[in-house]
C-alpha cells in the first residue's frame, strides 16, 4: 500500500510540473519584455554571476566531453552564438533615457523566440531521452543517445545571450547614469 501511494504521489508531482511548465514560460516571457530601469550595479552583478555560471557551464561541459561525444564542442559554439544573439539584442532593445534614468524594452520577438526555442528543446530533449533509453542497446550509452549535447548548447546559447546583452546594460547605463549617480 505505501509503495502504491508513492507511485501515485510521483505521478501526481510530474503532471503537476508538467502542466506548471506552460504557465512558467508564460511568465517568463511576461517579466522578459517588461519595461526595466537599468541600473549599473544590477547588470554588473548580473554580468559577474552569469560570466561564473558560464565558466562552470564550460567546466561541466569538458567534464561531460568523457561521455557525450561533442558536449564541449557543441556548449562553446553555443555560447559564442548567444553572445552574437546577445548584440542583435541589445540592438533591438528599446532605450528610454529620463533626465533621472535610463529604462530598457528588450524586443519581444527575440524574448519569445529564446524562449520558445529553450521550451522546444526541454520538450524534445525529455522526448529523446525517453525514447533512446528504452531504444539503447548494450553497444551504445543512452546518455550519449539522448542529444545531450545540443541540450547544452541550448543553455550554453542562453549564457552566452545574458552575458552580452547585460554586459551591454551594464556598458550603457554607465555611459548614461554617470559614476555620480550610481547608487539608485
Amino acid at each position: 500500500m505505501p509503495l502504491l501511494l508513492l507511485t501515485l504521489a510521483l505521478i501526481a508531482l510530474l503532471a503537476l510540473v508538467a502542466l506548471a511548465l506552460p504557465l512558467s514560460i508564460i511568465s517568463r516571457y511576461r517579466a522578459g519584455t517588461a519595461r526595466r530601469r537599468a541600473r549599473p550595479w544590477v547588470a554588473l552583478l548580473n554580468v559577474i554571476s552569469i560570466g561564473i555560471s558560464t565558466l562552470l557551464f564550460l567546466g561541466t561541459a569538458v567534464f561531460s566531453s568523457l561521455w557525450v561525444s561533442g558536449a564541449f564542442k557543441y556548449s562553446a559554439v553555443g555560447v559564442v552564438c548567444g553572445m552574437v544573439l546577445g548584440l542583435v539584442g541589445l540592438r533591438l532593445t528599446r532605450w528610454e533615457a529620463t533626465s533621472q534614468a535610463l529604462h530598457f524594452i528588450p524586443n519581444r520577438w527575440l524574448v519569445l523566440a529564446i524562449t520558445v526555442g529553450v521550451f522546444l528543446r526541454l520538450s524534445f530533449g525529455l522526448w529523446r531521452v525517453w525514447k533512446s533509453w528504452h531504444a539503447s542497446s548494450g553497444d551504445h550509452s543512452w546518455l550519449a543517445e539522448s542529444g545531450l549535447a545540443g541540450s547544452m548548447a541550448t543553455g550554453a546559447i542562453v549564457l552566452g545571450y545574458y552575458l552580452t546583452f547585460w554586459f551591454g546594460i551594464w556598458a550603457r547605463a554607465r555611459a548614461v547614469v554617470g559614476p555620480s549617480k550610481q547608487q539608485g
